[in-house]
């Protein structure tokens, strides 16, 4: 399976893009959009699996 990547520049099209959503969600619902968004691209990519080391990547160096 090959993998697509996004440019710098589309990483940082979406950081901004997510960063405008967490402040449009407000600090009460930030927690619930983030998962919301989460499960909406878990089920996008289709592959529980490769979810979970996304998972354990991005828990890494908190």
């Amino acid at each position: 399976m090959t993998h697509k990547a996004l440019t710098i520049d589309g990483l940082e099209t979406v950081y901004d893009a997510l960063a405008t959503a967490i402040d449009q969600a407000g600090a009460d619902k930030a927690q619930l959009f983030l998962v919301k968004l989460a499960l909406l691209n878990a089920n996008a990519l289709a592959d529980e699996t490769l979810f979970q080391q996304q998972i354990t990547a991005a828990l890494q160096d908190l």
